[in-house]
């Protein structure tokens, strides 16, 4: 790739970081991401499941397709990193690098536009909505493979603590399938001098909070990876009265169906005991869900091999994540593997969905010229 070219991608994903949206509101990015789209001379439709923008590069005679994708929205946290391009949107903020891999996705399509050896179809998809918003399946709700098809699709995440523009590649699972999950206690609110009066949800909610780390430590195989982490509570309003109401938020993670099922039974009886023992009413909803993002054996050796043509490190050694990610829906549809290019050593606790993340634009070029390279390997190939 050409300084110019990786320095146009620099600015655009830095425009990106400064204007992030939350999912389901990603408007202005999907706008930005057709202007880009336009001025390379690349069609594109818009508003596919939300507001996800769907790309189309053909060339030649060859009837092979494959997909790219990138996900676009940002997340409901206040950016403290101080940098010159820091989100200007108050409490929204690219901590887990959309802006960077949509901005990665504009420049491989910038690399597939200039190049003219290769032939067949390349459909780009920008996807709205990733985090948690059921983004993957609102498209192909709305015909994406249908209206664009696509033999085999591909996408790629930024990985802090890997070395910058390493690419990383697995056999199989790399990301775990998941839900979020809310859980309302239901009590009676009353004094705080006077809790005999009470059924007290704030005590239940404590217990129950300590009672679900035994769902998957006393439920689980030991050898099944399985997560269940509640990282929010709510509840009252004065620190003298006791609530009527308190609500906890989490999610829930495994690697397959059968875990997934033993999680949700164990996560229900949990809930439904600490209620009986203190009296109060409780509601559990699971909201929807992601699948696992599952490697197709195949195609993760076409991704490994197109990394190597392509000049990049490759590393096939590191273990899966129970991160989740909903690419694992498009996997279900298609054969296709997601990748991980390192975004380089961490400082100061720098991970993702942290408030002092940033993505490496150095690493722009390296995605840039993966995907690139992957979607000529796999029209070259065929499925």
């Amino acid at each position: 790739m050409d300084d110019t070219l990786a320095e146009t991608l620099a600015g655009w994903r830095r425009h990106l970081h400064a204007h992030p949206e939350l999912s389901l509101q990603e408007a202005a990015t999907a706008a930005f991401v057709c202007a880009r789209l336009s001025e390379l001379g690349i069609p594109w439709v818009g508003g596919v499941g939300g507001h996800g923008v769907v790309a189309t590069l053909s060339r030649g005679r060859s009837n092979r397709s494959v997909g790219l994708r990138a996900d676009m929205d940002a997340l409901p946290i206040t950016e403290t990193t101080g940098l010159a391009y820091a989100s200007r949107h108050s409490g929204v903020m690219h901590a887990c690098g959309h802006d960077g891999h949509t901005a990665s996705l504009l420049g491989a399509a910038a690399l597939l536009q200039r190049d003219p050896d290769w032939t067949g179809t390349v459909q780009l998809v920008f996807q709205p909505a990733e985090e948690g918003h059921g983004g993957a399946r609102a498209m192909l709700a709305d015909g994406l493979l249908q209206r664009f098809p696509m033999e085999r699709i591909f996408a790629y995440h930024n990985w802090p603590g890997l070395e910058a523009g390493t690419v990383a590649v697995h056999a199989g699972p790399v990301m775990a399938g998941g839900a979020p999950l809310r859980i309302t206690l239901h009590g009676q609110a009353g004094h705080a001098g006077m809790p005999h009066l009470t059924r007290d949800p704030m005590l239940a909610a404590g217990h129950l909070l300590v009672a679900l780390q035994s769902v998957v430590s006393r439920t689980i195989d030991p050898l099944e990876p399985a997560v269940v982490s509640i990282c929010t509570v709510e509840g009252g309003n004065a620190v003298n009265q006791i609530p009527s109401e308190v609500r906890l938020g989490g999610t829930l993670r495994a690697f397959t169906p059968a875990v997934r099922a033993q999680v949700d039974a164990a996560i229900a009886r949990v809930v439904d005991g600490i209620a009986a023992t203190f009296g109060i009413r409780a509601e559990l909803e699971v909201l929807g869900g992601v699948d696992a993002t599952v490697n197709h054996p195949a195609e993760a050796e076409l991704v490994a091999a197109s990394v190597l043509d392509s000049g990049l490190a490759l590393r096939r050694d590191l273990p899966p994540a129970m991160t989740s990610e909903d690419f694992g829906n498009f996997l279900r549809e298609r054969p296709g593997a997601f990748l991980w290019i390192g975004n380089g050593a961490t400082a100061s606790g720098a991970e993702l969905h942290n408030p002092d993340y940033d993505f490496n634009d150095a690493i722009l070029p390296a995605a840039a010229t993966a995907l690139a390279g992957v979607a000529r390997r796999a029209l070259r190939e065929g499925a």
